[in-house]
């Protein structure tokens, strides 16, 4: 309680500046009409789903959460991308906040526990949804999981749901993949802030995300970004 959003967005880019890594998201532009992120940190608070601008000078309050997410390039000149998340409550918060963060967090260890070469992508998104769904929450489908390593973004997209109409996706030995549950205390829909980045459940329930970079192995999976 007490710190600021820009705090922890310096923070970062000089702790990965000083490693010989640089930001993976500052300056990135999906595409040329778009504006590039303005931050080293995406910082998602409460109801914010993904994207929160980092450099905002709000002040964390006690039982808040906050999505933390990071991208990195290391080294900074011409290496590979990891891109990772977490979400943390601030001092004490509420039992359902409590909850929607463990249970988010335990479906990204379920989905990670299932990777290996020859498993079919959308089988991790189902289990995902079952899990979460379950348990009564959201399950965010306008936003997914993705390769990553020449890129911050490649192919393939890993939703968090099933969908009959997705390509259908095998894993193989030598893939680089995000997963990334985005899961919500209620409704799965979200919406965009006049920032264009900002990312918030429709219905302003709390939000929780978290993820990881993960390598398919010859005998399953390494987790790149274990904290």
């Amino acid at each position: 309680p007490g710190v600021r959003l820009f705090e922890l967005d310096a923070i970062a880019r000089e702790y990965l500046e000083d490693g010989g890594g640089a930001p993976a998201f500052l300056g990135y532009r999906p595409s040329r009409h778009e504006s590039p992120y303005p931050s080293t940190l995406c910082i998602s608070v409460n109801d914010e789903v993904v994207h929160g601008i980092g450099i905002r000078d709000y002040e964390l309050q006690e039982g808040d959460i906050v999505g933390l997410d990071i991208g990195v390039r290391y080294p900074a000149a011409d290496g590979l991308f990891t891109d990772m998340a977490v979400t943390v409550p601030v001092g004490e918060v509420s039992s359902e906040a409590r909850a929607l963060i463990d249970t988010t967090r335990q479906s990204l260890d379920l989905a990670i526990s299932m990777v290996a070469p020859g498993v079919w992508i959308h089988e991790i998104g189902r289990e995902i949804q079952n899990f979460c769904e379950a348990k009564g929450y959201g399950v965010v489908r306008d936003l997914s999981g993705h390769g990553v390593g020449y890129k911050i973004h490649e192919d393939p997209v890993i939703v968090n749901f099933y969908d009959a109409k997705a390509p259908k996706v095998q894993l193989k030995e030598g893939m680089v993949i995000c997963l990334e549950p985005m899961i919500t205390a209620g409704s799965w829909k979200v919406k965009v802030d006049e920032d264009r980045w900002t990312v918030r459940t429709a219905d302003r329930s709390l939000a929780a995300h978290f993820e990881h970079t993960i390598a398919v192995t010859a005998k399953g999976h390494d987790v790149l970004t274990q904290l």
